[in-house]
């Protein structure tokens, strides 16, 4: 009989997860798991995606499932007199991950505009040679998702890509 290695995926293997199918799984599935959450045994306690944190703390999760060394709250270099704190560094991969949750206040200009100085802030950033900015849309805020993303991704094509779940 054949036995199951008891880690199922080698180090090996894992390290050669093309990064760009992983993270497209985990943002295309984003909201069912966060959906999913929300349905637990006899009403019991759960994680309530309420604001931009709370999609923090899901995502790093399921970052952990496929990337060994996940960074939170990195400090970036100062740029235009300021530093910021990334959401997530994928240390090995070079790829900060920049999270967004749309909300009154942050839709289409607002969020462009965050985007914008996002990208050039991380570029300075020596461990960063991608950035992926994923905005989770629940509540339908941005008028043309399809829009936004083409413009920022073209006008930053090989180092930023905008992802905008779910889809609508």
């Amino acid at each position: 009989k054949e036995y199951i290695n008891k880690d199922f995926i080698t180090f090996e293997q894992k390290n050669k997860v093309d990064i760009d199918s992983v993270l497209n799984i985990i943002f295309s599935h984003f909201y069912k798991i966060a959906r999913q959450l929300r349905c637990r045994y006899e009403n019991r306690e759960t994680l309530k995606i309420k604001d931009e944190y709370d999609v923090q703390d899901l995502l790093h999760a399921l970052l952990l499932l496929y990337f060994d060394d996940v960074r939170a709250e990195e400090w970036t270099p100062s740029y235009a007199g300021k530093s910021a704190r990334m959401d997530f560094l994928l240390k090995n991969e070079r790829v900060v991950i920049e999270v967004k949750k749309t909300r009154l206040g942050l839709a289409d200009k607002e969020l462009g505009d965050q985007l914008i100085i996002d990208v050039d802030r991380y570029k300075v950033h020596p461990d960063c040679k991608r950035l992926i900015c994923f905005v989770y849309d629940v509540e339908g805020r941005i008028g043309n998702p399809s829009g936004l993303m083409a413009d920022l991704n073209n006008q930053h094509e090989g180092f930023a890509t905008v992802i905008i779940k779910p889809d609508m």
